[in-house]
């Protein structure tokens, strides 16, 4: 029950105390600000780990050829492992529960022209499925499609950096318009963009896979093999990818224990010990957060228990004229609750606005970006304060309490 008498009291015995009140809600301030700080920091570092993925399906498996380095069936070590279109059929046939799949070629970085304008871009033929496995984003018109395939087109998906480049000046129509690569014209289909780990991953242009084995390779060669393991649980996947591994080591004589035959980045292997590294640092942020709180706390409850000890004749008299335990209990609870919440929540306004001016006036690195608290930590903390509070101030409460008006009245 509301009571204002009580709030008054409360109100006085905070002014007469102004130092003591305030250096102890400082220690509770500093605990929420210092959790607040860390924990946005760690989002932001977080962040910046999480862009480094972009650019590839977290579900991704990507097999390149490689080098034998292990004898097998009596063929010697140091062969080359060359993928054909064959390989990507049995892959494709051969493993269940994929959700795309797609073969690529390496034609590394080629001179590309447009009238008089040229830059050297990372040419990357596929099939129309690496859009989904690179995560691609369309900006303007497609991206490439079976027909494109099928029918050999000429036809190329360049990205938004290598259209800026290429067109310039009062021509910055991209779509329609023809681009050499390699000196064969191709027609472009698509502006997309493309998330890389630097500018030259970025600078991409996407061109069919048959396309490139018929004009710059006359064979059907290819140098990678990449799929999505869809809603496949870890060991759905790792079966996935044994038995693409049997399959090409069946297909091409190599040891399927041999590790650089062909090679293999497993995203989704990447990002468990991602989640593993930042749930172990999101742990530390607590703990370290929530022992600097205890320590405030501790202060909260010390001043309270001296608050009592300084109140003993006036808490003995309030009981002779019939206050009850509880009333006594709520009147010391509520004080502590008033300054651990209020102080707490100055804290969590100024770690918040902090955050806020770091995110607004420092430019997102390739490892720190956006630190910030989200409302689900912010509600936390407010929880934390409020429970923070009660256990500050029940300990002095109980004793508070517990003082018998007679032995109180003769105190001096």
């Amino acid at each position: 029950m509301f009571s204002l008498d009580r709030w008054q009291e409360i109100y006085l015995t905070i002014r007469k105390n102004k130092l003591r009140t305030f250096l102890t809600g400082f220690a509770v301030a500093w605990g929420i600000f210092m959790l607040i700080i860390l924990l946005g920091s760690g989002n932001g570092l977080e962040n910046g780990v999480k862009e480094q993925f972009k650019g590839g399906a977290m579900n991704g498996i990507w097999i390149s050829s490689g080098v034998t380095s292990v004898q097998y069936k009596g063929l010697k070590t140091g062969r080359e492992i060359k993928f054909t279109d064959q390989d990507y059929k049995l892959i494709k046939n051969s493993i269940k529960g994929y959700d795309h799949i797609s073969a690529r070629l390496f034609l590394g970085s080629v001179l590309v022209s447009y009238k008089n304008e040229y830059g050297t871009f990372f040419v990357s033929p596929s099939h129309p499925d690496y859009g989904y496995i690179k995560e691609v984003q369309i900006l303007q018109g497609r991206f490439l499609n079976q027909i494109d395939i099928r029918e050999c087109r000429k036809v190329a998906a360049i990205g938004e950096k290598v259209k800026s480049q290429l067109f310039k000046g009062r021509d910055t129509v991209a779509l329609e318009k023809y681009i050499n690569i390699k000196g064969v014209p191709f027609k472009i289909i698509g502006i997309f963009r493309d998330f890389g780990r630097d500018d030259n991953e970025q600078k991409r242009i996407y061109i069919p896979i048959t396309t490139a084995q018929k004009v710059f390779y006359t064979s059907n060669v290819i140098n990678q093999i990449s799929f999505t393991t869809g809603d496949a649980s870890p060991a759905e996947a790792d079966a996935m990818l044994r038995k693409a591994k049997l399959t090409l080591s069946r297909s091409h004589t190599f040891s399927p224990d041999d590790p650089r035959a062909i090679d293999i980045m497993n995203k989704s292997e990447d990002v468990k010990r991602f989640n593993a590294l930042f749930a172990g640092i999101r742990m530390f942020i607590w703990i370290i957060g929530i022992g600097t709180i205890i320590a405030g706390i501790v202060g909260v409850s010390n001043i309270m228990m001296i608050s009592v000890k300084e109140r003993t004749k006036e808490i003995g008299i309030r009981k002779a004229l019939g206050a009850t335990p509880g009333s006594i209990i709520g009147l010391v609870m509520q004080e502590a609750i008033l300054i651990t919440g209020f102080a707490g929540y100055v804290g969590l306004v100024l770690g918040v606005g902090l955050l806020e001016l770091i995110t607004k006036n420092i430019p997102p690195s390739d490892f720190f970006r956006n630190p910030e608290a989200n409302f689900a930590i912010a509600v936390g903390a407010t929880i934390l304060l409020i429970i923070a509070g009660a256990f500050a101030g029940f300990f002095p409460a109980i004793k508070a309490a517990a003082i018998r008006p007679i032995e109180a009245l003769r105190e001096e």
